[in-house]
């Protein structure tokens, strides 16, 4: 099987702007990559394809292909599934509470489709056993749509329930699941760069430790 993460350095996470800088922005995304590159080789993956529109952005030496695509996500996926002959694993570059053991069970479903749902009607991973007939489509409430898209083509469907894989790290309190719950290069970072502060009605908070007081919480 493959296992391909869509992936974009530049300007990225502008929903996190009010919390960091575009520089921090930039070099978050790029350690929350190298943990999702992480967990699954350590759950046995190893042919991984990095799918972006600017391949100087990703670092050597990460064990991965890089191909190039400027196209929207959807296209850009959807020419890289028509090239499969085998399973495909498509999991977005922004979950790094995401751990082998739930890799591992994905792959090993006896299901068609495999869907970790995200926040808000998204797809965080989706797994695709039947890639030459399976067209994905992003945005839009995107879970709702890849589960019709099975129904219609008759194929079987399994939702995976994980709160560590259905968290995406887009929105700044999003910041604090993962200084509570993960592990890896991404969540130290988040811990270098915001300071918790005690106390508050029961709810855990964070500030930055440059660029805003804005309070993340939890």
């Amino acid at each position: 099987m493959r296992a391909v993460i869509p992936y974009k350095k530049k300007n990225a996470k502008s929903r996190l702007s009010n919390v960091m800088t575009k520089i921090q922005r930039e070099t978050f995304v790029e350690l929350m990559l190298k943990d999702v590159i992480g967990s699954m080789k350590e759950a046995g993956i190893t042919n991984i394809d990095i799918l972006t529109p600017s391949p100087e952005e990703v670092e050597d030496g990460l064990g991965v292909s890089v191909i190039e695509d400027e196209a929207d996500l959807n296209e850009a996926l959807n020419s890289y599934l028509v090239c499969q002959n085998e399973p495909v694993l498509i999991i977005m570059a922004d979950l790094p509470l995401v751990r082998p053991k739930h890799i591992r069970e994905i792959i090993s479903s006896d299901e068609e489709i495999v869907i970790v749902p995200g926040k808000g009607g998204g797809t965080n991973i989706l797994y695709i056993r039947r890639p030459d007939i399976f067209r994905v489509k992003y945005y839009n409430s995107s879970f709702e749509n890849h589960c019709n898209i099975a129904s219609q083509l008759g194929l079987s469907l399994a939702k995976y329930d994980s709160f560590l894989a259905s968290t995406d790290i887009d929105e700044p309190n999003d910041i604090v699941e993962l200084i509570l719950h993960g592990k890896g290069l991404a969540r130290e970072y988040a811990k270098n760069n915001f300071v918790k502060k005690e106390g508050g009605n029961g709810r855990v908070k964070y500030y930055p430790l440059q660029h805003s007081q804005k309070f993340l919480s939890s």
